[in-house]
């Protein structure tokens, strides 16, 4: 369900400040550094993790506050809040209609879905980038997701943290550790599975000139007796630092349909089309799934497309849920007919 009203407090670089979008496009313009992206980035810590940026908490206190900060968003008569005390900075709260919450229960309420700038380079960059990218559309669809993946992540580091001190690690507790990574790793393959298979239907049914299809597989790890390998694997993951094996090796691999050509080989503007091509098919199947479509935050992603592929985005997200999108000019978004629009300077918001 849309955001009905986003109030925010010593969040980044607002002292306070409040919208009330409508249920379509949520259209941002201001000059760089007026603080837009910040906005959209107290939308995507209404879900599990560190939203968009992936930032330290204590990094989106407003630097001349008071050391905490507070997102609070209205969805129609549910009321969500998430932020921080300033006596502990990297902890994160959570109010759900006024009672405390659980973090990754978040995801059980809304669903949100972002590209920015730094996503450009998802296909040439690293194998945990796109892991990451790929969890979140997991997310999206199995909310359970994120509870798997913050246990196999907790039990994962106290693992390392033992295999450091082998002269007083417990033999007993490594193993209880690894059978607790072997259980929430198999459910993180399998969720990840279902969805790339899911997905790739969708994909398959889907695509045009402007936005190409793309062919996506899980590569990597494979499901195996996690608990018994890592076991086999002490001696080698310490000297590494690290586990070697598990569910945290896999990667994301995308090609170009029409050109049977890996998407990191395809050209900067292919790449660009392959990426909106693949955001806008999970969202698609999101609102198929849940029965309403998810959030859409889309950051500077109108001022890299050409007129042809802006007008074919316009398009195809019109009528499909609310839509976030920032620009440096008013006139990135023409061709949007009804529309929230908002002019940003730094920490003001102003209706246009």
């Amino acid at each position: 369900m849309p955001v009905t009203r986003l109030t925010l407090t010593d969040f980044r670089s607002y002292l306070s400040a409040s919208i009330a979008p409508g249920p379509g496009f949520v259209l941002l313009s201001g000059d760089n550094g007026a603080g837009k992206t910040n906005l959209l980035e107290a939308v995507s810590l209404l879900t599990p993790g560190r939203g968009l940026r992936g930032a330290a908490l204590s990094e989106m206190a407003r630097q001349d506050g008071g050391g905490g900060f507070a997102v609070a968003a209205m969805l129609g008569d549910i009321a969500i809040g998430t932020g921080t005390q300033p006596s502990a900075p990297e902890r994160r709260q959570v109010r759900i209609n006024g009672a405390a919450a659980a973090v990754n229960s978040l995801g059980e309420w809304l669903s949100v879905l972002w590209l920015t700038p730094a996503m450009d380079r998802l296909f040439t960059g690293s194998a945990g980038d796109r892991r990451r990218f790929l969890d979140r559309l997991v997310l999206a669809l199995e909310p359970g997701h994120a509870h798997h993946a913050a246990r196999y992540e907790a039990a994962m580091r106290a693992r390392n943290k033992l295999l450091a001190e082998p002269e007083t690690a417990d033999p007993s507790w490594l193993g209880a550790l690894e059978e607790a990574m072997a259980e929430h790793g198999a459910a993180l393959h399998e969720a990840r599975l279902r969805t790339v298979e899911a997905f790739g239907g969708r994909l398959d049914s889907t695509g045009d000139d402007a936005f190409p299809r793309a062919s996506i597989a899980l590569e990597g790890w494979v499901a195996d007796d996690l608990a018994t390998a890592l076991a086999a694997n002490r001696a080698r993951d310490a000297a590494a630092g690290r586990a070697t094996h598990g569910p945290h090796r896999q990667d994301l691999v995308v090609l170009h349909q029409a050109k049977h050509m890996p998407a990191a080989r395809s050209s900067t503007g292919e790449q660009k089309a392959l990426l909106l091509g693949l955001v806008l098919a999970h969202a698609e199947l999101v609102t198929e799934r849940r029965g309403e479509p998810p959030i859409l935050l889309l950051d500077e992603v109108a001022a890299h497309l050409d007129p042809k592929r802006r007008a074919a985005l316009f398009e195809r997200l019109d009528s499909r849920g609310q839509v976030w999108l920032t620009g440096t000019e008013a006139a990135l978004f023409e061709g949007i007919g009804a529309a929230s629009r908002f002019h940003v300077r730094p920490g003001t918001l102003d209706p246009v």
